[in-house]
């Protein structure tokens, strides 16, 4: 999952990227650079995106954990007594 969701981040914020660089190259009547756009936006942006999405999927799994280690309990609780 954070591999598709870098994925899916890069290519989202890249699209962005080129058209902000080409919108601005425009503006200045001068050619775009789009290395710009790989290496000061899209690359960024994605790597904060899978640092993110990276922790809420760990908190998510220790979540599920703890979870199914209740329920464990409750359901070795309920066999023990009926």
């Amino acid at each position: 999952m954070t591999f598709i969701g870098t994925l899916i981040s890069f290519a989202v914020s890249l699209f962005v990227a080129i058209i902000g660089t080409v919108a601005v190259a425009a503006a200045r009547h001068s050619h775009p650079n789009m290395t710009v756009a790989y290496r000061q936006i899209a690359l960024p942006a994605a790597a904060v995106a899978a640092s993110i999405i990276f922790v809420l999927a760990l908190i998510m799994e220790i979540r599920h954990y703890r979870q199914s280690k209740t329920l464990a309990a409750l359901e070795g609780l309920i066999d023990t007594r009926g």
